[in-house]
């Protein structure tokens, strides 16, 4: 297969930088939040509730503003502004006047620039890569994630105990400055912006996926992995650490170890797309990454139930590293170009909303029939997302256009 080119090398390594950022950053937040602010559990749980829901919400009107422009400005510009609001905090921590409503701000403001970020990347790259090759870029960037994922929040962790969580952020901000800077380097030409004929739609995103079979049942597969796997987050952490009497490195082995099967997955998709068609891959894998979930109850106190956790999370994310670039191939390839930007950002924000949702349900729902059975709940949940997959989708569907 011939080369990505420089210019994608350049991306996926300004994707790689700032996704490092973020996990050596990962959970530094809420972490200032209780060691510097000292503030109560509501209020922790309210900077991550309004960070989701008002930073989806503020990005509302961006995709249809993204669309008529040009990509990498605006990458860059959610870049920028990433790296200064997150730089703020640092900032203010050294000169003392840091408050719960600047980490407010700073949470939905972040959350609203990566939410523009991806939704322009994801065009850019489409219009960067050509169509034989998307799946191996969506692979590499998919590797990425995974790798970061696994060896960023240990750092981070050491380096909140080192110099600070305040000063862990900095990191964080600096890896978006990073970012921007090697965005700015890539020198492929972009595609003039599609003009809109029509009136401003703040739901053309949505309708153009729901018009769109393979998307449509593409998007609804997406809800219910995601919510249920979400769900199962914070449950998790109260169930291993209480419940099972497993101290905190063993918690950390769980949630480390298994991104391994992650950058496997992600490894093995490019190959097993070209073996099996990339139709095949999103039901096969779409399958595989489902049933998972449902050995968590399951587990018991001790080594076997450490192993139980560990192979259960490893074999979802074998699963998902392998659908997830194959997934981001087919979006990308069943979106007409003017469409793009929308899609991704009306994707994004029903996301974003969806699984702090599902997170608030499972623990009301533990609260009340227990942790067992809760995360048999979502388990069964996640179960039910392999029913939803485009099992009478050709390989390569056509675009759908807009209808007036």
């Amino acid at each position: 297969m011939p080369s990505l080119g420089v210019d994608f090398r350049r991306l996926w390594i300004a994707y790689t930088v700032s996704a490092a950022g973020s996990a050596v950053g990962f959970g530094a937040l809420p972490l200032i939040a209780v060691l510097v602010l000292d503030v109560s559990t509501f209020q922790v749980a309210l900077l991550a509730a309004l960070s989701a829901v008002a930073g989806a919400a503020l990005a509302v009107p961006m995709g249809d503003f993204i669309e008529q422009r040009h990509k990498r400005p605006v990458m860059i510009a959610a870049d920028l502004v990433r790296f200064a609001v997150l730089i703020s905090i640092p900032v203010a921590a050294v000169l003392d006047v840091l408050t719960y409503g600047q980490l407010c701000v700073v949470g939905i403001l972040h959350a609203a620039a990566l939410i523009a970020f991806t939704a322009a990347s994801g065009a850019h790259l489409k219009a960067l890569v050509p169509v034989d090759q998307r799946t191996e870029a969506n692979g590499r960037f998919e590797q990425s994630t995974w790798i970061t994922l696994s060896i960023g929040p240990p750092i981070g962790g050491a380096l909140i105990g080192l110099i600070g969580a305040t000063f862990t952020l900095a990191l964080d901000a600096l890896s978006f400055l990073l970012s921007a800077f090697g965005i700015s380097r890539i020198r492929h030409p972009e595609p003039v912006p599609a003009k809109r004929n029509d009136r401003r739609d703040l739901t053309a995103g949505w309708r153009y996926i729901w018009r769109q079979r393979g998307l449509r049942v593409l998007f609804l597969n997406s809800q219910f992995f995601g919510g249920p796997v979400m769900m199962t987050s914070p449950l998790l952490a109260v169930f291993m650490l209480r419940d099972l009497g497993m101290p905190a490195w063993q918690y950390g082995l769980v949630l480390g170890l298994p991104c391994a099967g992650g950058v496997l997955g992600a490894w093995l998709a490019p190959r097993l797309t070209r073996r099996l068609g990339l139709h095949r891959m999103l039901l096969v894998f779409g399958v595989l990454r489902a049933p998972w979930l449902l050995l968590f109850p399951l587990a018991t106190p001790g080594t076997d139930g450490l192993i139980l956790l560990i192979v259960a999370d490893t074999g979802l994310l074998i699963a998902a590293g392998a659908f997830n670039p194959s997934f981001a191939t087919y979006r990308m390839e069943v979106t007409e170009d003017r469409y793009m930007a929308r899609v991704f950002t009306s994707w994004s924000i029903t996301s974003r909303a969806v699984q702090p949702a599902f997170m608030a349900v499972g623990g009301a729902l533990a609260g009340v029939i227990g942790l067992r059975p809760t995360l048999l709940v979502a388990g069964i949940g996640c179960l039910v997302s392999a029913a939803v997959l485009p099992w009478r989708s050709a390989a390569h569907a056509e675009p759908v256009p807009e209808t007036a």
